[in-house]
């Protein structure tokens, strides 16, 4: 790919990430549209600007002009001049289009888009006081050096009064707008992250998501892409879009400044600041992969650390520590391995960039000098200069100045915007099939039970066959067994009853949402207290006290209602409670939420024969009908009908009564 459409390309994903918060993508919009905001934006301000400097310089003059002659000398000039001129008339043009640009889609700005313009806005106005204020500190030291050099006591005095009054009035304005960048960057990536988010947890896109396996290179650690990414995406986008709108203004302002000073040293510095430029640009294009990788390869260390953490006893009981460290130790040997290439790259562009700094600070002496010693120019020339040198240095270099930053920035860019689209096409990918299902099962006989009709089960991103042409019903008052060896696709088939998997062949008839509920052998332990436990996943506010206390007694868990009286109490529960008080617990999750079917998974595993008779008795007289899949012989006692898998695409049907244990 060349650098251009690299470049392009960037561009594109920085769209689809940034422009949705200010003015969305759909309903016809375009980046256009945007764009032509952007410019409205800078027109009102600029011509807000204007007329405040105005108001001001006028009131000024009406009520303290002893204090305006002493502290903006010239200004009133300066402002009358430009109302004489057409600059004033031109502005105003400007700024009525611009308002007119928002009004015309004010329609778009809807649902709180307006307030992230209005604080673009106030940051955009603030920068351009700044500006001016450092245009007019540039001419205060030039009056300085001449007075100084002139021995005018006096004279300097006032104009030090005035740079001191230029930066008591500099620094509240640099204080807002140092408050109002990173309260708008939070702002967006609240909104930013509860929209991905959002979007990770619809239509199961979180499930179909291969987020760790390491040999798919295409999405990793959503976890990081949606918390930090998101927060340094925000963060980063706001701070680089307020420094370039920050250089350009001191571009445009200062080198009308250097131009009015001398000419040659103005081309000599757009030249000088273009090739070095170009040269950092050419020599860091490494630094972007590199901070790609460095972040996908932290967040699998961490990813690394975070496992061992939630599966402590399980390394512990199998003493497995040395194991675990040479995993880690790999996980970190990647780590330090692209970092040390990283610290090269950037050492190198460092180096340049001080050369490119260190000279830099010679070239208006070389260029002044020659026009000050033939008396052309006064001394106070000299700094004036070198300020306004160096903020068109500054401003010009911005790319040299912050590679290595903007290197980063890129990269979160493509690990955010992969994200996205990933998450987006897997929605819609789901969504369609959900359609197709949808379409496909009208002709069921039945909403009151799963009917699967001619299924052909492959499991994703695989072409295994596991069950072949299968069809069967289960009603209200069907009981099945699933059996056969490990691996025969026991468990995929009830990934299939439960809509996680798709059919490649057939259809599947659900129940509608809440009337089915699947029971893994690990049952699910969210991050939330005993009483959320229980209600999940309805709101904890459906079940009284008393009917979760009477439940945990239902299904033998009379000592977690003595252990923990209080149940809103928050424990680290999957660690606190043993797999089989855990199954005990999704059972009586089970009986609160009351669906009518039920699908388990060796949902009784780590019980006693008796306890598990208990709960399958339980769930008889609260007449569900249950999906399970078992190896003990006593689970044939609460079925009617056995579902045999030999795994190589063959089955049968069985009643219950003729079925015998490893047959």
């Amino acid at each position: 790919m060349t650098p251009f459409k690299a470049f392009r390309d960037q561009l594109g994903k920085l769209q689809r990430l940034a422009q949705p918060y200010f003015l969305p993508l759909d309903n016809g919009t375009n980046s256009a549209q945007f764009l032509l905001l952007v410019g409205a934006l800078i027109a009102v301000v600029v011509g807000f600007t204007l007329l405040l400097l105005t108001a001001v310089v006028v009131a000024s003059g009406a009520w303290i002009p002893e204090l305006q002659a002493r502290f903006l000398p010239g200004v009133p000039e300066q402002v009358a001049a430009i109302w004489a001129g057409p600059y004033g008339k031109l502005v105003m043009v400007f700024f009525g289009a611009g308002l007119l640009c928002f009004g015309t889609l004010r329609a778009k700005l809807r649902q709180g888009r307006w307030l992230p313009w209005l604080l673009l806005g106030v940051i955009t106005l603030l920068i351009l006081v700044i500006n001016g204020i450092n245009v007019g500190i540039s001419f205060v030291a030039r009056n300085i050096e001449n007075a100084l050099v002139a021995y005018k006591a006096e004279e300097f005095w006032k104009i030090v009064a005035i740079y001191a009054f230029c930066l008591v009035l500099a620094l509240p304005i640099r204080a807002l707008q140092g408050y109002l960048v990173p309260k708008l960057g939070l702002m967006w990536r609240e909104w930013l992250s509860e929209r991905m988010l959002g979007r990770y947890l619809t239509n199961r896109a979180y499930y179909v998501l291969n987020s760790n396996d390491e040999s798919v290179e295409e999405i990793d650690n959503p976890d990081q892409r949606i918390s930090q990414d998101a927060a340094s995406f925000t963060a980063t986008s706001l701070s680089v879009t307020v420094e370039i709108i920050s250089a350009l203004l001191t571009f445009c302002s200062f080198i009308i400044v250097l131009w009015s000073i001398n000419g040659t040293l103005a081309l000599w510095l757009l030249a000088y600041s273009v090739g070095g430029t170009a040269l950092i640009v050419f020599a860091s294009r490494k630094l972007v992969n590199l901070n790609y990788q460095q972040l996908k390869l932290e967040a699998d260390f961490r990813y690394g650390l975070v496992h061992i953490r939630d599966n402590a006893e399980s390394i512990a009981f199998y003493r497995g520590e040395e194991q675990e460290r040479k995993e880690g130790s790999r996980r970190l040997g990647g780590v330090i391995q692209n970092y040390n290439k990283l610290i090269v790259w950037e050492a190198l562009i460092s180096v340049i960039q001080r050369s490119y700094d260190y000279f830099s600070r010679f070239l208006p002496w070389l260029v002044i000098a020659p026009i000050y010693f033939s008396k052309q120019v006064d001394f106070g020339v000299f700094g004036q200069a070198s300020i306004a040198f160096s903020q068109v240095l500054f401003s010009v270099s911005y790319i040299v100045n912050n590679i290595d930053r903007l290197a980063a920035f890129s990269a979160s860019i493509s690990r955010l915007e992969g994200f996205q689209g990933k998450v987006e096409a897997i929605t819609g990918e789901v969504a369609a099939l959900s359609v197709l299902e949808s379409e496909s099962s009208v002709a069921a006989e039945s909403a009151d039970s799963i009917l699967v009709s001619h299924v052909d089960l492959v499991p994703p991103r695989s072409s295994r066959r596991l069950i072949h042409d299968l069809s069967l019903q289960i009603d209200p008052s069907q009981r099945l067994l699933v059996v056969g060896p490990s691996g025969c696709g026991k468990t995929s088939f009830l990934r299939l009853v439960s809509g996680l998997w798709p059919a490649t062949v057939g259809r599947v008839h659900r129940p509608p949402v809440g009337e089915l509920m699947f029971i893994p052998q690990k049952p699910y332990m969210l991050l939330g207290s005993l009483r959320e436990q229980l209600c999940y996943p309805q709101s904890s506010e459906r079940f009284s006290d008393a009917q979760l206390r009477h439940v945990l007694e239902e299904v033998r868990l009379p000592d977690l209602v003595h252990r923990y009286p209080d149940l809103d109490i928050k424990q680290d529960w999957p660690r606190l409670l043993s797999l089989g008080e855990q199954q005990r617990l999704a059972f009586a999750r089970l009986l609160l939420n009351s669906p009518r079917f039920v699908v388990l998974d060796e949902a009784t595993s780590a019980l006693d024969v008796n306890t598990e008779k208990w709960l399958y008795e339980l769930l008889v007289q609260q007449d569900m009908a249950f999906v399970s899949v078992g190896h003990r012989p006593t689970l044939k006692d609460y079925h009617d009908t056995v579902l045999q898998l030999d795994g190589s695409g063959a089955w049968r049907l069985l009643p219950s009564a003729s079925y015998t244990f490893g047959q």
